[in-house]
């Protein structure tokens, strides 16, 4: 591997992670977890990765995002709305005016100046997401084009995206499915989450060696020869986005992409880095690209005709956990 960092370096091919990563011995894998490639049968290893148990006490801290005037939006992107019976304030479309505060805020945090090592320099973007729950559909599709495209452990225990399904007109975590077999039941709704990539990430905030930030795109990023595993990152983050890699990812080599590190994430914090080797390259986010239905969006703030720009100034839209101030830049249509 070539130098990326003058602190705390990894050689390529090491069989473990160095001593400044040794983590803590992993549990016993539950008997659910895959052991198989997800290109062999992705849909059923990755379902039984994704564990209610597992995202209980993972992903459990997001059941803080539905507080009040949070919770109503949400319900209405549901068939059966039960905002206007709450008496809580609703969703609301953004301005332009709106959208260029939220640009500004959008800036560098902890940024060495230099991009990560494993990425092409960030252009001129602001880069952000719109997700439509009444379109999602559940199929998981862009669950497995994320494993796929970055070289996510087939038997890691998480993947960058998880899925809910939940009751028409109902949101409660405590009895969400995560593990549910075929989407696209018309008595159920959808609700995907991952990393928001937050224009104030707490996670950033909470890094006591500076190994992760936020770069001038937007994109919260890992340095992977500079993470001590503390995982500190993962207490931090409200939204239960970020995982640890025990070993190095098991990926057969024959499915690998090149442009994401595999070796180097041994023992270390992992998340989704909004496929930056994609989007810094013209491309669009591998989850944007495999979703059938459309209900993904992904695009550049900056330019007030891209599809997420027209959607934030023209839908009614909503923020996960807004109230903690961590300003997500992924907002939820309906």
């Amino acid at each position: 591997m070539s130098d990326h960092s003058e602190e705390l370096p990894i050689e390529s091919g090491a069989e473990a992670p160095s001593a400044a990563h040794a983590p803590e011995a992993p549990e016993e894998p539950s008997a659910a977890r895959p052991q198989d490639a997800v290109a062999s049968a992705p849909e059923d290893a990755l379902a039984t990765t994704l564990s209610r148990r597992r995202f209980l006490e993972g992903v459990g801290a997001v059941a803080g995002m539905f507080a009040a005037g949070v919770v109503p939006a949400l319900l209405s992107a549901a068939p059966s709305s039960a905002g206007a019976a709450t008496g809580e304030p609703e969703a609301a479309s953004a301005s332009a005016e709106g959208i260029e505060k939220i640009i500004e805020e959008d800036q560098p945090i902890n940024y060495p100046g230099k991009p990560v090592w494993y990425a092409d320099p960030a252009g001129k973007q602001k880069w952000a997401m719109v997700i439509d729950t009444k379109a999602c559909i559940g199929c998981r599709k862009c669950v497995y084009a994320c494993v796929e495209e970055n070289n996510i452990g087939r038997d890691s225990g998480f993947t960058y995206i998880q899925v809910l399904e939940m009751e028409q007109g109902e949101i409660d975590l405590e009895t969400a499915v995560l593990d549910y077999g075929e989407g696209g039941k018309p008595d159920k709704w959808y609700l995907p989450v991952q990393c928001m990539h937050c224009a104030k990430p707490t996670c950033v905030y909470g890094c006591p060696v500076k190994a992760t930030w936020k770069e001038p795109d937007g994109i919260v990023v890992i340095d992977y020869d500079k993470c001590i595993a503390c995982r500190n990152c993962i207490v931090t983050c409200p939204y239960g986005a970020r995982h640890f890699n025990w070993v190095e990812p098991d990926v057969p080599k024959a499915e690998r992409n090149p442009k994401v590190p595999v070796e180097e994430r041994a023992g270390v914090v992992d998340k989704c880095t909004w496929c930056i080797q994609r989007t810094r390259n013209g491309m669009t986010t591998a989850c944007v690209q495999a979703c059938p239905v459309g209900a993904r969006k992904f695009g550049d703030l900056n330019d007030p005709d891209s599809e997420v720009s027209v959607l934030l100034k023209t839908r009614r839209v909503i923020r996960l956990k807004e109230e903690d101030g961590t300003e997500p830049m992924i907002w939820y249509v309906g």
